[in-house]
């Protein structure tokens, strides 16, 4: 598993590079590895254009680009690794929607992974680092699977540790640091020949100097205990030839916030090597104890913490809203080695379409779109 970031994202925070991270991310923590080392290696490159925007005005602006390739070594070991490259630009709130202020930023960021593949055992151990003007990632990790005797049952536990260092080019925050340990337990269960169940648990905690620096009169806790359960369901349809894949994912923390995940994808293929995925997701979040409301009194809702209060934001991010991604990714086989795929995503966010609860008032809507490009082969 990869260590838990706690970076604040300047864009937000479930979209911008992170999909194209999410896209290009080595096995993903809790998910079976398979019992033997691959026959084949593997490399691939995405490249991302992403765009966010408010009422009249567009925000933040992500190029990225992505190669990630692995390799089996004999018939017990595999290595792999990633290579990203984005480049950030536009404007974000200061607070609230509103008080844009200019940004601009270039991030590399690298990982590796060496995989052992035993009769009834797989070990792996990563290592992640990232750099840009502002922040300094870096992170270590250790996932273990262990194997039923049929194959149809694999439990999974992993964990990792990040140690990060923040700045802010304002000079307002200089070389703070803060460290987040995460864990997880999983298990993946065959049920048929066409459905396969999964179901995670995992914690993670940080501390140090979580607030975001870019962000007016932001103040956070220093600690942060969150809590994670993910189920999944994949099933395979013999009458269409295709593949669903549903999701839910409940998240808990100590600063309050909850939030759902429902996620649906369905994959269709058709003659001559093509595919078609169509994607929905529904989020829905409660705010953070201590975030602050827009106060439409105060034009253009200035920040106004409570007198007294020992922490308090007014980033959008931590409030009560609802959001819905719709999205379709169409893929092409070419020949036995070679893919090429387009996947195109429409986000957006509103406080009233918060579900279990009221959103918070005075947020103007928000977009997002995103267009990524992948190729790969294996080899």
């Amino acid at each position: 598993m990869k260590p838990a970031s706690t970076r604040p994202a300047r864009n937000n925070e479930h979209l911008g590079s992170a999909l194209l991270a999410a896209a290009l991310a080595l096995p993903v923590a809790g998910v079976a590895h398979a019992e033997s080392a691959p026959d084949k290696g593997s490399i691939s490159l995405k490249v991302l254009d992403y765009q966010d925007s408010q009422p009249g005005v567009d925000r933040v602006k992500v190029r990225a680009n992505a190669l990630k390739i692995m390799t089996p070594i004999g018939d017990e070991w595999s290595v792999g690794g990633s290579f990203i490259t984005d480049s950030i630009s536009g404007a974000s709130p200061a607070f609230h929607s509103y008080a844009l202020s200019k940004l601009r930023d270039f991030r590399r960021a690298m990982d590796a992974e060496v995989t052992r593949y035993l009769p009834h055992h797989t070990l792996t151990l990563g290592a992640s680092y990232s750099t840009e003007a502002d922040y300094i990632s870096r992170g270590v990790s250790v996932q273990g699977s262990q194997f039923s005797e049929d194959k149809n049952t694999t439990w999974t536990a992993g964990m990792g540790f990040a140690n990060d260092t923040v700045s802010a080019s304002t000079g307002k925050v200089k070389g703070e640091n803060k460290q987040v340990f995460d864990a997880l337990l999983g298990v993946t269960q065959v049920l048929t020949t066409n459905d396969i169940v999964q179901l995670n648990a995992s914690l993670a905690r940080g501390h140090g100097y979580l607030s975001d620096p870019y962000k007016v009169l932001d103040k956070r806790p220093d600690e942060r205990t969150s809590y994670t359960v993910l189920a999944r369901w994949n099933h395979h349809f013999d009458a269409t030839g295709g593949s669903s894949r549903l999701s839910y994912r409940y998240f808990s923390d100590s600063w309050k916030i909850r939030a759902h995940t429902f996620s649906a994808e369905y994959t269709q293929p058709f003659a001559q090597g093509w595919s078609i995925t169509p994607v929905l997701r529904l989020y829905t979040q409660s705010a953070a104890g201590f975030y602050v409301d827009a106060d439409p009194s105060i034009y253009p809702f200035a920040p106004n913490p409570p007198a007294g209060a020992l922490n308090y934001s007014e980033d959008q991010r931590v409030s009560a809203y609802g959001a819905h991604t719709i999205g379709i990714k169409l893929a092409k086989q070419i020949g036995e080695d070679w893919q090429a795929d387009i996947k195109l995503e429409e986000y957006e966010q509103r406080a009233s379409w918060r579900l279990f609860g009221s959103g918070s008032p005075g947020l103007l809507p928000f977009r997002a779109r995103s267009i990524q490009l992948g190729l790969s082969r294996q080899f």
